[in-house]
């Protein structure tokens, strides 16, 4: 640590590794899945009280209207929790965006919600890693530099439905973003403490055939089967995947009784592309496949969804920022590499806004998204002394 600055120890040293555990212990125990409006309304109005804490300006806002398709095939309002915007010193020179989420990925009746020790210095339980731990090192880190440093800008956004594709909190992102000199996002770094680098994107579409009903014996030629052109489209627009473009048809909604030529179906469709290309491309896809099963089922088909999060790939500016974060690591110890990765999140759009960033900035932990979720807890301090070091630098005029 010998290349630390006076101000980069003072930070340091402020940090509370047992204040980080305690809240994390805390807001694991609130089950804030996506779709649990109460636990993500608890789980904000904790976080607005830790939070609040800090200067500037905080606010829950209330999230922008979303859409989704039911099973049936009706295109009903999606609701959402309010997302938290606290502002510091917006007249910074140097202004950094910093995001996370409120959300998790187990609903209220999840049997995974209580908190185990896996062993010595591994906590178990739901969001420890993804990103409760994230959320609780940032909030220390910003701490650390108040104490030490209160002249950094800074704006934070934490969401309550990244898990779900940050529908209702895209727009947000995407106003704060403007003019930020660099972002970084708390989702947890891999065990070992690899970031994630190049991200693909990922689109996600509901698409609704109508057929008409018959009697699947007396009459079945009256009938135009919604199930079956589903089924063609499905195996049309998997026949374009490629090692650049995934293509997951996920699942068929729809049908009935044996005897029923089926009139309705719901194919539910996920694509991960490598480049805006890809994107073009399967767009192009998923035109074509609609159009020829339409004529070929004599169907009517209405697509909805979109590529609601863009590829990231490693430009200038965002190769600068993990080489800051790198040396940064070197500095305290810690090595930093990183590595491209099929998954997305809030950093692939705060990208596609022209804002370097790092996206992996939160604990180590792993076997996100299941019941074998870990937070390893030595790395709460770690990475909250990355990320205060870190943005000491940037406001220093690292990212200049």
């Amino acid at each position: 640590m010998e290349r630390l600055t006076n101000r980069e120890r003072a930070a340091i040293e402020r940090l509370d590794a047992g204040a980080m555990l305690a809240r994390v212990e805390q807001w694991a125990a609130i089950n804030s899945g996506t779709r649990n409006l109460a636990g993500c309304a608890a789980m904000a109005n904790a976080l607005s009280e830790a939070f609040g804490v800090l200067p500037g300006t905080l606010r829950l806002l209330e999230p922008t209207p979303a859409q989704a398709v039911t099973p049936d095939g009706r295109v009903d309002a999606l609701a959402h929790g309010r997302h938290l915007h606290l502002s510091v010193r917006p007249q910074a020179a140097v202004r950094i965006l910093l995001t996370g989420h409120m959300d998790t990925v187990y609903p209220v009746d999840h049997p995974f919600q209580t908190l185990t020790w896996r062993e010595a210095g591994v906590l178990g339980g739901p969001g420890v890693a993804d990103m409760k731990g994230g959320l609780s090192l940032l909030l220390e880190a910003l701490l650390a530099i108040e104490a030490t440093a209160p002249a950094i800008g800074y704006d934070v956004v934490i969401n309550s439905d990244e898990e779900t594709g940050s529908l209702s909190s895209a727009a947000l992102l995407a106003e704060v973003a403007r003019g930020k000199t660099a972002a970084l996002t708390y989702e947890p770094a891999l065990p070992d403490g690899t970031l994630a680098g190049a991200r693909g994107g990922t689109g996600n579409f509901s698409i609704v055939v109508h057929g008409r009903a018959a009697h699947a014996g007396r009459n079945p030629e009256d009938g135009r089967n919604a199930v079956v052109a589903a089924g063609a489209l499905a195996v049309r627009l998997h026949a374009e995947r490629s090692p650049r473009l995934a293509v997951n048809p996920a699942r068929v909604d729809g049908g009935g009784p044996n005897n029923v030529v089926p009139d309705l179906a719901v194919l539910r469709v996920n694509f991960r592309p490598a480049d805006g290309g890809e994107i073009a491309r399967a767009t192009a896809a998923i035109d074509a496949a609609v159009a020829a099963a339409a004529a070929a089922y004599d169907v009517t088909i209405e697509v909805h969804g979109g590529f609601n999060r863009p590829p990231k790939p490693i430009d200038a500016g965002a190769a600068r920022l993990f080489e800051l974060v790198r040396a940064t690591g070197g500095d305290l110890g810690q090595p930093i590499a990183w590595r491209d990765t099929g998954g997305v999140c809030d950093g692939n759009n705060i990208a596609a806004c022209g804002v370097p960033v790092v996206d992996t900035m939160g604990a180590r932990g792993g076997a996100i998204h299941s019941a074998d979720e870990f937070l390893i807890v030595d790395s709460l301090a770690e990475r909250a002394a990355l990320s205060a070091v870190t943005m000491l630098r940037i406001a220093d005029g690292a990212m200049a």
